[in-house]
């Protein structure tokens, strides 16, 4: 898929989300790379060949709450690779991202990996 195909669902997905929690993504920054980098994956205690589809840097929102003020926003990184690699369809894919932001969006709202994953 061409990267402005993809830049579209990203932004489907996004605009998927409720009103009141778009709202609260002000201070936040999207990111598409193509791969995690080798670091990235061996920093987060996962091996070369493990599979990531995104990652949220950041502050949780239950930390520092709406006034961030002059903090740096927090990034959501999708990796295309990846999710091209498992997604057999365009249909998957679609959902593979939309969850895969949902995923990520949660943890920005401070949910943990469970409580994401039983979402």
């Amino acid at each position: 898929m061409r990267r402005r195909e993809f830049e579209r669902l990203v932004e489907q997905a996004f605009e998927s989300l409720p009103d009141q929690f778009k709202g609260l993504l002000d201070n936040v920054v999207v990111l598409i790379e193509d791969w995690p980098d080798p670091e990235l994956l061996k920093s987060l205690g996962m091996d070369e060949d493990d599979t990531l589809f995104g990652l949220y840097e950041g502050d949780p929102l239950t930390t520092y709450g709406r006034d961030f003020g002059m903090t740096e926003p927090d990034r959501i990184y999708l990796f295309k690779g990846p999710l091209e690699e498992v997604c057999e369809t365009p249909e998957e894919l679609i959902d593979e991202v939309r969850k895969t932001v949902l995923h990520e969006v949660g943890h920005f709202f401070g949910l943990t990996e469970d409580q994401v994953e039983h979402l």
